[in-house]
């Protein structure tokens, strides 16, 4: 057993290896010029992929690890490019999330703070440091990659309510949610093929062949959202949102490996 090996073994994870290849390149979860990481599942049980091009020099290093919480901190190191991702178990499954490059952690601690927005930071000064990485506490509460800050100001007209309407970035399941009114935002096409979105321009450039391949959905792109009631999704246990609560999505996409997925609604 490697030293990567043993690092995943601490947190309770296991570790599979394979060669990144044009075929594969995209499939992973989180991709750099030669690298990719993943979840994947047999039938042992969920596992992290991590594939590498045949002449990688690219060098992984653990960070931290902190079997309890069954997180470690993961640096991707290639002459002066460093990327660093964290990758752990919430709630039901392992997950791979990347970090902004502009915060450049070094601990568990550390990093699962800079995944949060701005807005929640600011609201945290204030809790107890104990409290801060609870799923909930007095500034918010969180759901996967989603946070919901109340926003007790804000005021719906009946016809701008959506019902069960989902909420998601890039091609990740959707959450659902109960009540949701949006503002602003971009109208995008987006479907199988772009999960992202294409704007009006682009979805009507393409040729009718190509339109005809994928089932298509008229969404927003990076709105302004607030939601209440519930909120549902497969991966994660319910949350009811008493009132309206404005949605923030974690900094990932601020990262390189995510800079191209989007926030739809």
């Amino acid at each position: 057993m490697n030293g990567l090996e043993r690092a995943f073994a601490k947190m309770g994870a296991r570790v599979e290896f394979d060669q990144l290849t044009t075929r594969n390149r995209f499939s992973g979860r989180i991709v750099s010029e030669d690298l990719a990481l993943d979840v994947r599942q047999d039938r042992l049980g969920e596992y992290f992929l991590i594939s590498r091009a045949p002449a990688s020099t690219t060098e992984l290093v653990v960070l931290d690890v902190q079997a309890t919480d069954r997180h470690l901190l993961l640096l991707s190191r290639n002459g002066s490019a460093k990327h660093r991702f964290l990758l752990g178990h919430d709630e039901r499954h392992w997950f791979v999330a990347g970090i902004p490059e502009t915060t450049p952690v070094s601990r568990v601690r550390d990093a699962k703070q800079a995944l949060k927005p701005d807005p929640v930071q600011s609201g945290e000064r204030g809790v107890r440091a104990k409290y801060r990485n609870r799923r909930s506490n007095a500034v918010r509460i969180r759901q996967g990659e989603w946070f919901f800050i109340p926003a007790p100001d804000v005021r719906a007209e009946k016809f701008l309510i959506l019902r069960k309407e989902p909420i998601a970035r890039g091609g990740g399941k959707p959450h659902l949610c109960e009540e949701l009114c949006r503002f602003g935002g971009e109208t995008v096409y987006v479907s199988g093929g772009a999960p992202n979105g294409l704007t009006e321009k682009q979805y009507r450039a393409l040729s009718d062949g190509v339109r005809s391949r994928w089932i298509w959905r008229v969404m927003r792109r990076n709105p302004k959202v607030y939601v209440r009631g519930r909120v549902r999704h497969p991966d994660h246990q319910t949350v009811v949102l008493d009132g309206w609560h404005e949605v923030l999505s974690n900094t990932e996409n601020l990262s390189y490996a995510m800079r191209n997925v989007a926030f739809l609604d």
